[in-house]
């Protein structure tokens, strides 16, 4: 099978990139190693920036986003027992965030591509990427129990932290960077929903993030202990530590507090591959840099990759003008590492480490956030992203 882009990988960067790639006329194949109804049913949440919202329109796939995503025009604080609203449109002009579920965003981009004839191979686990360095790579992959090859002009490596497409750069050819946060979270799902606002709070008892849901769920994400068993807590005890951390001690006899459907624990970490290229082999989203969930910008980087690498290839090999490709990396580059930053500021901002000389320093950030309309913009815009108006 020949193609002029191969993708590896279908999450939100793949698929949103085979997308655009066809709105160029540009033809690709996308190759997921997880069947179609595992891909559309990987659950995770996602907190939208504007520039995000507006990718998918642009692509033909706002329409259900429109529909069921929730608007937020503010977020809020709390610390020493006290909440604290950010009010994020006013600050910044006009922009909001919009909670709209990862899957969600899978299954509306699966659609649109199979609605227009796109090729999607699921079930196809790729298990090498070659020739990377000539005009011709290959990606080799099994399906069914049977390897086989997809040639093509680009590969486009959006198979995430843990796929293959990295380890196709050599070791001798790139700079790895990666830190590890001394923090864990719990992540819940209730069956409940709760239209409280998005809050972030740090608290004596440990950080939570509280208030991502949808119509049917909702979530919330409690720093952990380090030796704790996701399953060593009941559902009760559960939510009174999540209405300990909210100052709502009687939540868990609230109607929101429903049964909790999924529970799992996740470390903390970045990461971090310069360059994201290496001959014709792009590194999108995950594959390329990850970091901590705090200030949600997983998402919306790879979303800004595939955009970036998209246009870059359009201008490639339709007109034969190389500029672009050759800045795609320095150019999601200085994005990503912005975003490190602010992953890395809000992680250390609003977790209990133990340190009280650390602790002192968060309060005098957040009440400075709280308190002065100059640090409170610079922190609404740096969560809504580059480009953060509506």
């Amino acid at each position: 099978m020949r193609t002029q882009v191969a993708i590896v990988g279908g999450g939100p960067a793949g698929l949103l990139l085979s997308q655009l790639l066809a709105q160029s006329g540009i033809d690709s194949v996308v190759l997921e190693s997880r069947p179609k109804e595992y891909a559309e049913g990987r659950v995770r949440a996602s907190v939208l920036e504007p520039a995000t919202v507006r990718s998918l329109r642009d692509a033909g796939v706002g329409g259900r986003l429109g529909q069921e995503g929730i608007v937020l025009d503010s977020l809020q604080l709390r610390f020493d027992g006290e909440d604290h609203r950010i009010p994020i449109k006013e600050l910044t002009g006009g922009g909001n965030i919009t909670i709209y579920d990862q899957q969600e965003v899978v299954k509306d981009l699966i659609r649109a591509r199979q609605a227009a004839g796109g090729r999607i191979e699921f079930g196809s686990e790729a298990v090498g990427i070659l020739n990377i360095t000539s005009e011709r790579p290959m990606v080799r992959y099994r399906r069914a129990g049977e390897v086989r090859e997809l040639e093509c002009d680009v590969v486009a490596g959006c198979d995430g932290y843990w796929g293959i497409s990295r380890s196709a750069i050599p070791s001798d050819a790139c700079n790895v960077y990666r830190r590890d946060y001394p923090f864990r979270w719990l992540g819940i799902l209730s069956a409940r929903a709760d239209r409280d606002v998005l809050t972030y709070a740090s608290d004596e008892r440990g950080f939570l993030l509280w208030g991502l849901r949808d119509a049917k769920l909702t979530r919330a994400y409690l720093q952990w202990p380090p030796n704790e068993s996701a399953e060593a807590w009941s559902d009760k005890r559960l939510w009174n530590e999540i209405g300990m951390r909210l100052g709502r001690p009687d939540i868990g006899d609230s109607p929101q507090a429903g049964p909790i459907v999924e529970r799992a624990t996740t470390t903390l970490h970045s990461f971090v591959i310069e360059p994201m290229q290496h001959g014709r082999l792009f590194l999108v989203g995950d594959s390329a840099h990850t970091m901590p969930p705090t200030a949600a910008k997983g998402m919306n980087l790879a979303v800004a990759d595939a955009r970036l690498l998209a246009e870059a290839l359009e201008v490639w090999l339709r007109l034969g003008r190389t500029e672009l490709v050759e800045a795609y990396s320095s150019t999601c580059l200085r994005r990503a590492w912005l975003a490190e930053h602010i992953s890395w500021w809000m992680t250390w901002l609003l977790h209990r480490s133990g340190d009280e000389f650390d602790h002192q320093l968060q309060r005098a950030q957040l009440r400075q956030i709280t308190e002065s309309g100059v640090a409170a913009r610079h922190f609404a815009e740096w969560y809504l992203g580059p480009d953060c108006s509506s």
